[in-house]
């Protein structure tokens, strides 16, 4: 096993040029936010702006998308009510990250299967991982991001089983649903196509909360919509999200009561070295 860091994975961030546009920055869409839930999508799209994508989309409900472009309005924001509605939203799309808030009722399982039809690379999380373990299969361009729960649903078995052997647990997850696979939690575990699996050192008590997991969806998807590979994406998002946790922490003197969006100025000067 390997231990990653920010400082390692920095490596990865490359100068932008005078001359650069939001396009070269790609197009980041986020799919989710069933009814009581449209906080989700909104973390997972600042969370992905803060990180530096040029572009971001939401497609949520229809009142779900009003009140998220009054609270940050650098968010487009669509109301979605069919699944055949995203298909001019993914034409424009460089990334796919879907799940937070997306629910298990029939409007989130028909946006999941319409996602699934694109070419296009994804970040699946949340209730997009809970409908890909009713019906598994397998693709390479994708990163899943379970936490423990998810991840004993993915590989139907026990979470004290998950727990018990973490490393054997997102080999398995990554022989069945193959991709890149990032198993949350305490010293975060990262997955390549090449076999080699990574531990994240950093990260904190603080970050049990909810709203965690979708800024983490977010940085990644954003990394990758700016070019780096799904691999590198997720091994730098994954230090980018606990290192700026332990930023937080450290500045504040805290163990608990950090919220999601505390991270996002500290994720800012982790990608500004």
């Amino acid at each position: 096993m390997r231990k990653i860091s920010l400082k390692k994975c920095q490596q990865y961030l490359l100068p932008r040029a005078i001359g650069a546009h939001k396009g070269d920055f790609g197009h980041v869409l986020v799919v989710g936010g069933d009814y009581g839930m449209g906080g989700a999508c909104r973390l997972v799209g600042e969370a992905a702006l803060r990180t530096g994508a040029g572009l971001v989309s939401i497609a949520t409900r229809p009142p779900h998308a009003f009140a998220i472009m009054g609270a940050c309005p650098e968010l487009m924001c669509w109301g979605i009510e069919r699944a055949q509605d995203l298909d001019p939203l993914l034409k424009r799309a460089t990334i796919v990250a879907i799940g937070p808030g997306l629910g298990q009722d029939q409007w989130g399982k028909s946006l999941f299967k319409r996602v699934l039809q694109t070419a296009l690379p994804l970040v699946i999380d949340a209730d997009a991982l809970n409908q890909l373990s009713l019906n598994p299969r397998a693709r390479k361009n994708w990163i899943l991001t379970p936490h423990v729960g998810e991840a004993a649903r993915l590989l139907q078995c026990a979470v004290s089983e998950i727990q018990r052997n973490r490393t054997l647990a997102i080999q398995r997850l990554q022989a069945r649903y193959q991709g890149i696979a990032v198993l949350k939690g305490s010293g975060t575990l990262v997955l390549g196509a090449a076999g080699d699996v990574h531990r994240c050192e950093a990260g904190n008590p603080a970050m049990a909360t909810a709203g965690m997991g979708d800024v983490l969806t977010g940085i990644i998807a954003a990394l990758n919509a700016q070019g780096l590979s799904l691999v590198e994406a997720a091994l730098l998002g994954v230090c980018v999200h606990a290192t700026a946790a332990d930023k937080v922490a450290h500045t504040a003197r805290i163990t608990r009561g950090m919220i999601a969006r505390d991270l996002f100025k500290s994720i800012q000067e982790c990608l500004n070295p």
